[in-house]
């Protein structure tokens, strides 16, 4: 998932950061970790390369062995940056992920295969890990990550790596990192786009001073809806893995206060400063981020059908992607496409098979007849089909969902389906 637009950035920005806790510290960090016991003759010829690299040397290597990294998410950036860190050496790696590997992650999530469809990702990425370094140690947390145990998770690590795609976990990260005084580097991709930056309080600003409030849940879209292209995640991956080397190490120019952005299409890059708030509220304790970025707490049920929305509430009605719906279509289930628009906008296209009941005719009690046929529910983007799936299900339809992204969405996944 992708932030918002980089808003309030300062051009170049200073030397110092003014924050909430007053001025930070301008001058580069020392290194992260302090190093480990000397290399053995087969780990020298195992860093041979990354040895020789100026500044490195076996101290760097050694810091690198001693380090202890925690990984939000093991999908599409996590699959990419964690055999990395354990190409050059990192000595303990936690993998934080509750999700399971599904076909649909294959185009993007490279450490996984098809043979591990089904199982945790976290014990397929610990088998990358294993088949690069056996000597590598990783840490396998299968769960969802909460304000109730990140804390306790991350007293065993030195810096925290946050590939996650939701906006309640990038500050919950932030916010777990400030107070346990560590490091975050982050990284975000979406379509064709990616970002990657460092959050460390001590030094300089973090991730809530680049965006201060999460955006609306309407705002947000995700891979699943927008696409990612998979050379995107294997780009910010690797230079999410590169910023931890420097950290850990103290090799090179951290990335602080400064984020850096590509465009694949382009094959363009820039990079953004922004500072510190100074006023901002100091982060005192973890909270229900899910309340702060607008969605409600979800208890244990906090998913939506086969699409996966969080819900804000029990009557809410589930939603389909264009791909999942094209697969149905597809497969030939049996399904009731209802397009909800106005007659003018179905003359100008609309997606083949399709009954037209529009949206004030379904408030008013009309619209189609129960039957054990699905419904999948659609309009141009997708607000009205939101609401009338719901007022469907109140009516007592039983298996009604919304198309996500509406018919346009649809037209760029399956456009031969849609009648012009």
């Amino acid at each position: 998932m992708h932030p918002p637009p980089i808003v309030g950035a300062t051009g170049n920005g200073p030397a110092q950061h003014q924050g909430a806790h007053g001025t930070r510290d301008p001058v580069r960090p020392a290194p992260l970790v302090e190093p480990g016991a000397p290399l053995t003759p087969e780990r020298i010829a195992r860093f041979s390369r990354q040895l020789m690299l100026p500044g490195f040397g076996e101290l760097a290597q050694r810091r690198l062995a001693a380090a202890r990294v925690l990984v939000v998410g093991a999908g599409g950036l996590g699959s990419a940056l964690v055999p990395y860190l354990a190409g050059a050496g990192v000595g303990t790696i936690g993998i934080a992920d509750d999700d399971t590997v599904e076909l649909s992650n294959l185009h993007r999530q490279v450490s996984h295969g098809v043979a591990d469809l089904g199982r945790l990702k976290v014990d397929s990425l610990a088998e990358t890990v294993a088949a690069i370094d056996p000597e590598c140690r990783v840490v396998r947390h299968p769960l969802r990550l909460t304000a109730a145990n990140l804390g306790d998770i991350l007293a065993g690590y030195d810096l925290i790596v946050d590939g996650s795609d939701n906006f309640p976990t990038r500050y919950l990260t932030n916010d777990a990192a400030v107070l346990a005084d560590i490091p975050l580097v982050w990284g975000a991709i979406l379509r064709f786009h990616g970002q990657a930056g460092l959050s460390w309080n001590a030094h300089g600003p973090t991730y809530r001073d680049l965006f201060p409030v999460p955006p609306t849940p309407d705002e947000v879209l995700s891979c699943e809806l927008g696409g990612v292209l998979p050379s995107v995640c294997a780009t910010i991956g690797s230079l999410m893995a590169t910023e931890v080397v420097k950290v850990v190490t103290g090799v090179g120019e951290l990335l602080l206060g400064r984020v850096v952005t590509v465009d694949a299409l382009s094959g363009r890059s820039r990079e953004i400063a922004y500072e510190a708030i100074a006023d901002a509220p100091e982060i005192t304790t973890l909270i229900d981020y899910e309340r702060f970025c607008g969605l409600e707490p979800a208890g244990d049920a906090d998913q939506a059908g086969s699409a996966g929305d969080t819900v804000r509430d029990a009557s809410a009605p589930a939603r389909v992607s264009p791909a999942e719906l094209l697969q149905r279509m597809r497969r030939g289930d049996r399904l009731r496409l209802v397009d909800v628009r106005e007659p003018v906008e179905a003359e100008r296209w609309s997606i083949r098979g399709s009954e037209l009941f529009p949206l004030g005719e379904v408030a008013a009690g009309g619209g189609p007849e129960p039957d054990d046929a699905p419904i999948v529910v659609y309009c141009e983007h997708d607000p009205r089909s939101r609401r009338a799936a719901r007022l469907l299900l109140e009516r007592g339809h039983h298996d009604v969902v919304y198309l996500a992204g509406g018919i346009e969405g649809f037209s760029a996944v399956a456009g031969e389906l849609v009648s012009r």
